[in-house]
């Protein structure tokens, strides 16, 4: 019997999610040169890449180069895409177990964390993340609705998603046509009624969650001019006392808000307003039942036994008209079914990205986390690749050890045959690859990087399989 990861008898690993986090696990792996691995990569749109190609702000064109490496690994021989695939439709995790030594669950973060205020659920109130979804085409949002028709536009957080969501609202059409947002979404965005967006943020500058790229970029837009109130730009003494412990980003962030709160308003058609330490407590309707006003309290800052600056509020209320709210206060993972998941903190129950069960807490054998849906939405893109590295050398660990799963079902064809029979119109990576130059040329015709496929029935029908 030839022993596993041989040439004859590779490690099979299944990794479930082709985003940052799958890719760098399987970077990972692909160089442990004494072993031969074979990686199926699972994901259940037909196109690769997860939030670099469905979250990552379409004016960022730069950071979604980062799929140039993603493509180099998957055009090795021992990678396999199967897209258009979906767990727990149309194959199961005991399918997964039957074929594979090790899965790697990449699921990422797919939802909102809730708001729970009066008025949430009134309409034109919505969670960023769909409206982030909708502007870059993934096909479950393609045809959610956005009322556009609104003149001001609140959005809930101050993070790197809020940054981008305001900044989109205030883009031009010029500004517009250099990115790959989806080309429904620029004919609405372009034509919007929208004159003022407010982001809120309830802590102050200096604990703003966005980078420093991300808070110049605002001050830079072409049709929108970016401001803070003079007095919200200022420091509270507590803040103040902090920054001997304050990192270059932290300081770059006052220096750039300060800047921002100085500035005259210009005859930019757009206004963003930058809020500090504020936050919603109740949003306001009107007959239709519409967003129509929110209630902000002022917060202050107060050091908590483990010397952390929280916000709290106040007395002090401020109501402020608007029309559309976006909430933007972080992603949320999903669980599998047949996995465990730690419903509190929205992961995957894991350590060091070995899967863990719930009663005993010891490792599940053969099964590992990596990317948000391991650690929780935290980071940049490249945050993924440590996290990914440490859930690999674990799975590296275990295999030395002898400790992976006894698929029923042994070679690769087997795989590969599954699929097969459960989803026929599945997309592999040369697929993709197809779909990627045609939209491509559609974007050149058009003096534009790409127009996206943002329908699973066009890209099947792209590819001769619908």
């Amino acid at each position: 019997m030839s022993q596993i990861g041989s040439e004859t008898d590779p490690l099979r690993v299944a990794i479930v999610g082709a985003g940052p986090a799958g890719f760098y696990t399987a970077e990972r792996l692909f160089k442990e040169k004494s072993l031969h691995i074979t990686v199926d990569m699972y994901d259940r749109l037909p196109t690769p890449f997860g939030l670099v190609r469905n979250g990552v702000a379409p004016d960022h064109l730069k950071i979604k180069s980062v799929t140039k490496v993603f493509d180099r690994l998957a055009k090795k021989p021992q990678f396999r895409f199967f897209g258009n695939v979906e767990l727990g439709t149309d194959v199961t995790v005991e399918d997964l177990r039957n074929h594979y030594h090790q899965i790697v669950y990449s699921t990422g973060a797919q939802t909102d964390r809730y708001l729970d205020i009066p008025g949430i659920e009134l309409k034109n109130s919505h969670p960023a993340t769909e409206f982030v979804a909708w502007y870059n085409g993934h096909p479950d949002f393609r045809d959610y609705e956005f009322d556009l028709s609104q003149e001001r536009v609140a959005v809930i957080g101050i993070g790197n998603v809020a940054v981008d969501v305001a900044r989109i609202l205030c883009r031009t059409r010029d500004e517009l046509m250099e990115t790959d947002i989806a080309d429904y979404a620029m004919e609405q965005l372009v034509n919007s009624n929208v004159k003022e967006v407010v982001m809120l943020g309830r802590r102050g500058p200096a604990q703003a969650a966005f980078t420093p790229p991300e808070a110049k970029e605002l001050g830079e837009m072409a049709g929108a001019d970016a401001c803070v109130l003079p007095e919200e730009a200022e420091l509270d003494p507590l803040s103040q006392a902090s920054l001997a412990d304050a990192d270059r980003g932290t300081m770059r962030n006052i220096e750039i808000i300060k800047e921002l709160s100085q500035r005259a308003r210009t005859d930019k058609p757009k206004k963003l307003t930058i809020r500090f330490l504020v936050s919603p407590t109740v949003l306001t309707g009107n007959g239709a039942g519409e967003v129509a006003g929110m209630r902000l309290v002022k917060n202050e800052l107060y050091q908590t036994e483990s010397g952390t600056l929280r916000p709290r509020a106040t007395e002090q209320f401020e109501d402020i008209p608007v029309g559309l709210v976006f909430r933007s206060i972080g992603y949320r993972g999903v669980p599998i079914p047949g996995v465990p998941f730690h419903e509190r903190w929205g992961v995957i129950l894991n350590e060091k990205g070995r899967v863990l069960h719930e009663e005993s807490n010891e490792p599940v054998l053969g099964e590992y986390a990596s990317g948000w849906i391991k650690r929780g939405p935290s980071g940049v893109i490249g945050t993924n690749k440590p996290d990914a590295a440490e859930t690999a050398e674990c799975m590296l660990a275990d295999f030395a050890e002898g400790k992976t799963l006894n698929p029923a079902q042994p070679g690769l064809d087997a795989a590969a045959e599954l699929v097969q029979s459960r989803k026929p119109t599945f997309v592999s990576y040369e697929d993709w690859l197809r779909l990627d130059e045609l939209e491509l040329a559609a974007g050149e015709a058009q003096g534009r990087p790409r127009i996206k496929f943002t329908e699973v029935g066009e890209m099947l029908k792209a590819l001769g399989k619908a």
